[in-house]
């Protein structure tokens, strides 16, 4: 493929998902590819359908793997999501694998996945410990590990050669400012961010009645900054 369009982290967020749409059709790509936690959020059926529209390739996140196993540590959004999606959506979610593969023009091979090639649950960072992520991924076999996850944009060349690459999230950043956050790639790695109507959105969201919590929509009004968010998820998995 010449160029794609990286589409992360979008939980459900319609408003945010659109606007990244939008300027995604200015761009001459020849895919999109959603590296999962895509149907977790106030507008579940909206987003799995616009997206099922353009035929992304598609990739499973924790975050989907609760909706789908209506996961009560997720609160009641995910049963909220899941009696929304209904059975038919619900059997093709089912259906995202845990990697693609791809080969992009310029990066060679790229691994989709959405945490690690094994498991879209593992924590880890722009400044995890190399040998931590070597146990982590274990034999990848591809040039770019394309991942998402932790909310936060990051392009990460290894001492092994192996460069990651998350696009950050589209619609729940942690990058302390507001917009919808993608990449593409090819031939090489641009990040790319979307404004929209962040507070209109918001009020949508709580308009709509949706099991939200205040403090997510906070997150949305005033994004964590980046370097604190790492700092936490470093801390989250036993890191000094």
């Amino acid at each position: 493929m010449r160029r794609v369009a990286v589409l992360s982290d979008i939980h459900g967020n319609l408003p945010a998902l659109a606007a990244a749409l939008a300027d995604v059709e200015r761009e001459d790509v020849d895919a999109i590819v959603v590296p999962g936690d895509t149907i977790s959020g106030p507008w579940p059926v909206e987003t799995f359908d616009l997206l099922t529209r353009l035929a992304p390739r598609v990739v499973m996140g924790n975050a989907d793997r609760l909706v789908l196993d209506r996961g009560e540590q997720y609160g009641p959004l995910a049963v909220w999501c899941a009696d929304r999606l209904g059975d038919e959506r619900l059997a093709v979610a089912a259906g995202w694998p845990l990697t693609l593969e791809l080969e992009v023009d310029g990066l060679g091979r790229v691994l989709v996945c959405h945490s690690t090639p094994a498991s879209p649950d593992p924590i880890y960072t722009r400044i995890t410990p190399e040998d931590e992520l070597a146990e982590l991924f274990g034999a990848v076999g591809a040039d770019v590990l394309l991942c998402g996850h932790t909310h936060g944009q990051y392009d990460r060349r290894l001492e092994s050669g192996l460069r990651i690459v998350n696009p950050g999230s589209v619609g729940l950043p942690y990058e302390g400012r507001r917009g919808a956050f993608w990449a593409l790639l090819g031939p090489d790695v641009e990040m790319r961010s979307t404004e929209y109507d962040v507070e209109a959105a918001v009020a949508a969201i709580r308009a709509l009645g949706a099991p939200v919590e205040d403090g997510l929509l906070g997150y949305l009004l005033d994004p964590p900054d980046p370097d604190e968010t790492t700092r936490f998820f470093e801390s989250q998995r036993g890191a000094a």
